[in-house]
């Protein structure tokens, strides 16, 4: 059973906190919510940055201990609270490594690839090239097919029931929509966001 913590949200809305708020309110996890107004430089005050040496959102105070990177706040959001409601496999099971697996591989592989096409799109202006975008588009079109044929043969990531390993992947892949990511072209993964993205948890204002 979950413990009853004292949990605080440092954030921004529009930001990389948002994947965590949705994940708060999948969960129903009772907390309180500070804003830091990146725009004004508060995430780099020394009362911040001792709490995230990032400086930068979101950051997860859990009975006043400090956790940073939104992967990581999500994961253990899902351990803690998620098993209890069904939305995250138990530890031991198959179903778990899955889970690790594929929440890594948005954040990390698809994600890492997806920073390149925000650089060569949208960086400065000496980092844009329409050589290294169309290159990351075709990259992340690879891994888009990757996901596409998981979901062909299962509605949800981790099988036949929704998952907060859903809410991590679609997070990621959502964002890369707007970046333009060649999500499109992909029926199944298509498919499956706009499900996700339909759920009431993910209109949470973060």
């Amino acid at each position: 059973m979950s413990q009853q913590h004292s949990i605080v949200l440092y954030w921004h809305p529009m930001s990389s906190a948002t994947p965590v708020a949705c994940a708060l309110a999948e969960l129903g996890v009772p907390h309180q919510r500070v804003k830091v107004d990146i725009k004004a430089g508060e995430q780099h005050k020394p009362a911040y940055l001792a709490l995230n040496p990032n400086g930068k959102v979101p950051t997860l105070t859990v009975d006043g201990a400090p956790m940073f990177e939104a992967l990581a706040i999500q994961l253990w959001l899902a351990e803690e609270y998620g098993v209890a409601k069904g939305l995250w496999p138990a530890a031991g099971t198959p179903e778990r490594l899955q889970a690790m697996s594929w929440c890594a591989w948005a954040y990390v592989t698809y994600g890492t690839v997806l920073v390149r096409l925000q650089m060569a799109t949208m960086g400065d202006e000496a980092l844009r090239s329409a050589a290294h975008a169309d290159a990351a588009r075709e990259g992340l079109d690879g891994l888009l097919g990757l996901l596409d044929e998981r979901l062909a043969v299962q509605p949800w990531m981790l099988g036949a029931g929704y998952s907060m390993a859903d809410l991590l992947v679609a997070s990621v892949i959502g964002y890369s929509v707007f970046i333009g990511a060649p999500v499109a072209k992909h029926a199944h993964v298509q498919a499956w966001l706009g499900k996700v993205q339909a759920r009431p948890a993910m209109s949470s204002e973060g």
